[in-house]
């Protein structure tokens, strides 16, 4: 981008309002460092002169009074002047006003246009830009020289401690000149012999059969041999063409070394198939037949009792590809319903607002239906205006009414309901009659969920239930998704229709997917059950989701907001079929004549035993814990199966003391699995703590499926990306693997 217009614009940079409240609007100046990627501010406070943030850390830029901030604070007469950054972590959203409107979209597109060529580089760039920046942090002088302290300074950054000895003979080693100062061609050397992999040449040897290089024909061995692929000859040819970045090299139609490891850092030759990054499931099956990525208590940013409601939330859910958000509606002044969560502090959002901004996000990572699960607490009044809301922003795209002619026997599928919105709630009647009657009100007894999580026996929660008065125009809204009350597999089998559906608190769901997982199962098998978390669960803490997902239930809610091993779990289970939200259900969990139980495991057609084997090689930059100059990680690995109870397990590496840069394990492990429609994988890296439990450094792309019916990971050597706690890449860091699956002997 060097010349580039926005980039020039950015690097100048420029003064902008900041907007806190409507008293504290203050100008900063905002500028892209040198590194181009880091931006920076000026504060006028003494004690914090320079703050920055990344634009790797920026989820979105959104021009306008899109935020509930600048909505709040500032006046409709400035709308094309604002925008605002949102970042991917729970850092607060930055809210600016620009001095005109052609300054604000000049600052919009500036932002995206850089962050988009960020995302699109490649490993090897990525890489260069980060170890370019590390050496610019450790050049205290700026002469474009490193001094041994300098070189130093410079491994701690990039997160190696050596002793002195070793620092001094790699500094020798590249000091050609003798003058005790690195530059040009030695700073090259050192990031040469830094850089070096030497699992990397041991493959590369084993395989480089033609002076010394890789021919098409030796590529082809080593894929099919090694990477279990289905290759051909001329496959390997377009592969040298592509990534060989030396002309003479590929002139000669060789791969060098260099062109090796281009290659194994492509995107598409990572562990996870990239087959499985688009939709590649069946999405004709009815809605029930699929897990759906779903939220709890959406609108919430942080606890459960004080923290603040945001429609920023919604939005974030929406882009990690949830299709189940949650609405907790009150009645609130001027006539004008709010989300918050009951008889608690946390803060109030109008229910106007979550809807546009549902509306807004609703299908920027997925095209597949959003289900809006609302907790109903208003008064028939507002319940109206609810509906009204609905239908004038959602509109069309909003179901009233059930698809096709006449009654309906069965879901309709997430294909047939793409671009759509389902609400979820209660009905005055069953949906057989809702073109009979002309009902203006009803009186409904089913509890809510607030009500169900309070533990009461069934006794003390039939005494205090509430009766709750239904506004006709929002109980027509409900068509596939009716909110009842469970009595039981039988009663329900026998008296509800199928898009009659029940919420189960986590324990109670727990209960019945350990003792009843079959009857579970085939509930499951014609209607829709919705897990969410225990009410005391004050810290928006989460459980564990798998033993639900094998139990067949498809809404899993979990809070969104809160970085955990659950949230990652959920994160890998929808990683694949294109991040839809919509993963389908293995065929034994959608047939009614199945016997599959979880707990048990019966014979049956889900016996399908694997071997998986796992071997761990190596890191590459790795981050640190701990952001002291001085602290350096003591990282280890632990690689992880999650599915039924038979299959979970983990085991772990040694830690390697003092290198975070490049550690080496090359250790084995053997898993066996034997149902592995339902399996998944992860690993974890932490930095070892002998007096304290470990801390956590990344973690895998996420999970993946070990055969859904083919492997959703490649097989062979393959680098993992890796992830920070918020589910976010963190660029550069990574892990090299050898993964295999075989039929068990």
């Amino acid at each position: 981008m060097e010349g580039d217009q926005d980039l020039q614009f950015l690097l100048q940079g420029g003064d902008l309002l900041k907007v806190r409240s409507q008293s504290w609007k203050k100008t900063r100046y905002f500028k892209l460092q040198d590194d181009c990627k880091t931006m920076w501010r000026e504060s006028k406070r003494t004690f914090r002169k320079k703050q920055t943030f990344l634009l790797d850390d920026i989820s979105v830029v959104r021009h306008g009074r899109q935020s509930e901030g600048l909505k709040k604070n500032t006046e409709e007469n400035v709308e094309g002047r604002c925008f605002s950054i949102m970042f991917k972590s729970q850092r607060k959203t930055l809210d600016l006003i620009a001095s005109s409107e052609e300054e604000a979209k000049q600052w919009v597109s500036s932002l995206q246009k850089v962050m988009f060529n960020i995302s699109n580089l490649s490993h090897q760039q990525k890489t260069e830009h980060w170890i370019y920046s590390c050496l610019r942090k450790a050049d205290k002088n700026d002469d474009d020289k490193l001094s041994e302290s300098e070189v130093k300074r410079f491994l701690r950054l990039i997160n190696i401690e050596v002793d002195d000895d070793y620092a001094e003979m790699l500094f020798k080693k590249c000091d050609k000149s003798n003058t005790g100062l690195l530059s040009g061609e030695e700073i090259e050397h050192f990031y040469d012999l830094l850089t070096h992999r030497e699992e990397i040449d041991v493959i590369y040897g084993a395989y480089a059969k033609t002076t010394g290089y890789m021919s098409p024909q030796n590529l082809l061995d080593f894929l099919m041999k090694e990477q279990r692929e289905e290759v051909t000859l001329a496959d390997a040819h377009n592969i040298i063409r592509k990534f060989e970045p030396d002309e003479g090299a590929k002139g000669k139609q060789l791969l060098s070394k260099d062109g090796f490891l281009m290659y194994l850092h492509n995107a598409d030759t990572m562990v996870l198939n990239p087959k499985h990054k688009e939709v590649y499931q069946d999405m004709s099956q009815p809605l029930n037949h699929y897990f759906i990525s779903s939220s709890h208590n959406t609108y919430l940013m942080e606890d459960q009792l004080k923290g603040p409601s945001s429609t920023e939330a919604y939005v974030r859910a929406l882009l990690k590809g949830c299709r189940c958000v949650e609405l907790d509606c009150w009645d609130g002044s001027d006539d004008e319903p709010v989300i918050y969560h009951g008889h608690t502090l946390t803060s109030k959002i109008l229910f106007r607002d979550a809807i546009q901004a549902i509306k807004e996000y609703a299908f920027k990572t997925s095209d597949y239906p959003v289900i809006l699960s609302l907790e109903n607490h208003c008064s028939v009044e507002q319940q109206t205006v609810m509906a009204h809301h609905m239908n004038s922003i959602l509109g069309s795209a909003l179901i009233t009414s059930p698809l096709g002619e006449g009654m309906p026997s069965n879901f309709p599928s997430p294909e047939e309901l793409k671009g759509k919105f389902l609400i979820k709630g209660k009905r005055l009647n069953k949906l057989e009659a809702s073109f009979v009657q002309d009902t203006a009100a009803a009186e409904d007894t089913d509890v809510t969920e607030e009500e169900e999580s309070n533990d009461e026996d069934e006794e003390q929660q039939k005494k205090s239930k509430k009766k709750l008065k239904m506004a006709k125009d929002l109980s027509d809204m409900v068509i596939y998704c009716k909110s009842v009350h469970f009595h039981g597999f039988e009663d329900a089998r026998k008296n509800l229709g199928f898009y009659e559906m029940s919420s189960f608190k986590e324990h109670k769901a727990m209960g019945l997917a350990e003792e009843s997982a079959n009857a579970y199962i085939l509930h499951n098998v014609e209607k829709l059950s919705r897990i969410y978390p225990a009410g005391s669960r004050a810290d928006s803490s989460n459980y564990n989701p798998v033993p639900l997902w094998n139990a067949g239930c498809q809404i899993v809610a979990l809070n969104f907001q809160t970085s955990c091993s659950e949230m990652d779990v959920n994160q890998g289970r929808f990683l694949v079929n294109g991040k839809s939200g919509y993963v389908l259900k293995p065929a034994y969990m959608r047939d009614l004549s199945s016997e599959f139980d979880p707990i048990t495991l019966t014979r049956g057609d889900w016996l399908k035993p694997k071997t998986l084997h796992v071997m761990v090689i190596s890191g590459q930059q790795l981050p640190k814990v701990n952001k002291k100059k001085s602290s350096i990680v003591d990282p280890l690995v632990k690689v992880e199966i999650y599915g039924v109870q038979a299959d979970v397990a983990e085991k772990e590496t040694n830690a390697i003391e003092n290198n975070g840069f490049n550690p080496e394990w090359n250790e084995n492990f053997q898993f066996d699995v034997y149902v592995p429609d339902l399996a998944l994988l992860r690993f974890v890296v932490k930095d070892y703590d002998s007096t304290s439990g470990n801390e956590f450094i990344g973690q895998t792309s996420s999970y993946f499926l070990i055969t859904a019916p083919t492997l959703c990971f490649h097989a062979g050597y393959r680098h993992v990306p890796l992830l920070n706690k918020n589910g976010d890449l963190i660029p550069s860091a990574g892990l090299f693997v050898h993964v295999m699956v075989l039929d068990a002997e």
